[in-house]
């Protein structure tokens, strides 16, 4: 029977290990997911020519730009892991490492997968066999991580791809697997589509025990960038600091593709460097310090800003830490008017480093130990 539409029960989400995954121990359900959408647009010329008014045809130029979209509630590292960023583990990674590092280098991106079950039914848990339907998302290159922290809201991580190509297929599933999924990558040196089906895992709750972090348990210390504000961000205690309302750290990294003649496919989709991490912070003001914009361009002080969301169970365990190294403030603009409290925005930011540079950029650590892609 045809279904009447689509609602998020019925759909799951997944990432795949690399492009040529087929199967099910290689790809993975991202977790707490909340939107998802996706979109291509054709770049094509018209061919016009003396003698008629219309045009005798509309070449295509490039390659379509396939674009990914979604978000999620953040948990303990899970979801990052399996997106190929570096979340250092406390029982497992010694080392520190660029949270981006995973998205910085030459490859051939990811394949990604919506798959719906039949209308009214949950995606989780789905058994019989029955026909379900699966969106393929081939060759998806990071271009945006961004990650929300604020008062009244679950902290949520928006993400952003760009992929090469997108396919829709019948799925097949039973009590263990979904079956039947057309790989939608392609063989980004000809074009040519990658050939095989993929086995996807059934839909289930998650790998993560944690139901969301909350935003009462999220700590930004922006204290050591005090000297270089006009706010007091530090205080002696906390009533006597900035009440910071929300944060957000943007990740971008913007890609350019790379073709060449006889190609029909970018043959390559590079970061563009140098990539800036950004925080951005909003509070209420309280205070202010003695301090002199003269002072503050002479001043060549940068340091660390972390961002850590505790558990929610009470206890003092940290499930996530952000730490930005090698911060400077870029601004700060207060907002001041009748029936409202006093506000200051701040906004820091810091240079990605190479692979091996532990001083700058962007270094994360997880609660989660699970494997991924096992």
């Amino acid at each position: 029977m045809a279904r009447n539409r689509v609602i998020y029960q019925s759909e799951a989400l997944y990432v795949s290990e690399d492009i040529g995954s087929t199967t099910k121990t290689k790809h993975q359900q991202l977790e707490r997911v909340q939107s998802a959408n996706y979109n291509f647009s054709i770049n094509r010329q018209d061919v016009n020519q003396f003698g008629e008014l219309a045009r005798i045809d509309s070449i295509i130029m490039d390659a379509p730009t396939v674009g990914l979209d979604f978000s999620y509630y953040l948990t303990d590292g899970m979801n990052e892991r399996a997106l190929g960023f570096y979340v250092q583990r406390p029982s497992t990674d010694t080392a520190e490492g660029q949270f981006a590092s995973g998205h910085m280098v030459q490859g051939s991106g990811k394949n990604f997968y919506i798959t719906t079950v039949a209308e009214g039914q949950d995606a989780k848990g789905k058994d019989g066999d029955e026909i379900a339907s699966a969106i393929g998302l081939g060759n998806a290159f990071l271009s945006d991580y961004t990650l929300d922290l604020s008062v009244g809201s679950l902290p949520t991580v928006s993400v952003s791809m760009e992929c090469a190509n997108i396919n829709s297929d019948k799925a097949f599933t039973s009590a263990t697997d979904i079956s039947g999924v057309e790989i939608p990558a392609v063989n980004i040196t000809n074009g040519d589509q990658i050939v095989g089906n993929v086995t996807l895992p059934k839909a289930d709750g998650g790998e993560s025990s944690l139901v969301a972090l909350r935003p009462g348990d999220v700590t930004v210390n922006i204290s050591n960038l005090d000297d270089v504000t006009i706010s007091d961000i530090s205080g002696a205690t906390d009533a006597d600091a900035i009440h910071i309302q929300s944060a957000s750290l943007s990740i971008p990294l913007g890609r350019s593709p790379l073709s060449r003649l006889g190609t029909r496919f970018a043959f390559a989709r590079t970061v563009d460097f140098p990539v800036n991490a950004t925080l951005s912070v909003s509070a209420i003001l309280n205070e202010t310090t003695a301090a002199n914009l003269a002072t503050i361009i002479n001043s060549q002080t940068e340091s660390d800003i972390t961002l850590s969301i505790k558990d929610p169970e009470g206890t003092s365990a940290v499930k996530m830490l952000y730490t930005l190294k090698g911060c400077k403030i870029d601004s700060e603009s207060f907002s001041s008017s009748i029936g409202s409290n006093k506000t200051v925005d701040l906004t820091f930011s810091t240079q990605i480093g190479g692979v091996g540079d532990t001083d700058n950029g962007v270094f994360v650590s997880g609660a989660n130990d699970d494997a991924v892609f096992a």
